[in-house]
């Protein structure tokens, strides 16, 4: 029997997903940033921000960003370790890997950058200092299991970062869900010629677990501390969590 899980709203094979999710970060890869702008109005550079504070990175670190995309998180996280320490850029998209390694190169970084599955990090244990990842896990198949990974690749006394979208607060609800399915989608189509792949962004987002229950899954991962920050009324929650 197939083992199944969420597209969406679609229900998929598992082994299936990954090319699926993969499918959508191709086509919108090149407008991803200016997408990011405009269906957040601006928003999410203030979410980054808030975690890269809240990671509190300094020099000689050594810090794996996830799902890394476009590389907002490694930008800011290479200049804060330094030369003496390490950040790598990594992405299942090999895509969205190559637009955050120009960008870094643009900006006179170079960082390691890896193509690799959140679910079978290629990372010995307990080698970072900080583990991010930000707008990725809802995408993830098995959850959980990259949840594990990410600690198993922690420093005991290290912090793993988890910024995604969440439960939104519910007097705001019907008024996020129409922006979510009207108008997001035909804003996909307009700028990025996708309006296929913004339906299934908002659809993952009401797949994704909210914010109690990521906070559990990250407990059951084996992490301690764990705590979350609503920002923007819930539509993004920022988990963070210690290796001890």
């Amino acid at each position: 029997m197939t083992n199944t899980t969420h597209f969406g709203f679609e229900t998929v094979a598992e082994n299936d997903k990954a090319r699926r999710v993969a499918g959508v970060f191709d086509s919108v890869a090149g407008k991803y940033d200016l997408m990011n702008d405009l269906m957040s109005a601006g928003m999410h550079r203030i979410w980054k921000a808030f975690t890269i504070a809240q990671a509190g990175v300094r020099p000689g670190f050594k810090v794996l960003d996830i799902a890394g995309g476009t590389g907002d998180l490694a930008r800011a996280f290479a200049r804060q370790a330094g030369p003496s320490g390490q950040v790598w850029l990594t992405d299942i998209n090999e895509s969205m890997l190559k637009v955050g390694r120009d960008r870094l190169l643009n900006d006179g970084l170079v960082v390691p950058i890896s193509v690799c599955d959140a679910e079978k990090l290629p990372f010995p244990d307990d080698h970072f200092d900080r583990v991010t990842v930000a707008f990725g896990l809802r995408n993830m198949t098995h959850k959980e299991v990259a949840l594990a990974e990410m600690r198993r690749v922690l420093k005991y006394g290290g912090k793993l970062l988890v910024l995604e979208f969440s439960k939104v607060w519910q007097p705001l609800q019907k008024m996020y869900d129409d922006y979510s399915f009207k108008i997001l989608p035909k804003l996909g189509k307009l700028v990025a010629d996708d309006e296929d792949s913004y339906r299934y962004l908002a659809e993952s987002i009401r797949m994704h677990p909210d914010q109690e229950a990521l906070k559990d899954m990250m407990h059951n991962a084996g992490l301690e501390c764990v705590r979350y920050f609503n920002l923007t009324a819930g539509v993004v929650a920022l988990h963070t969590g210690i290796k001890t």
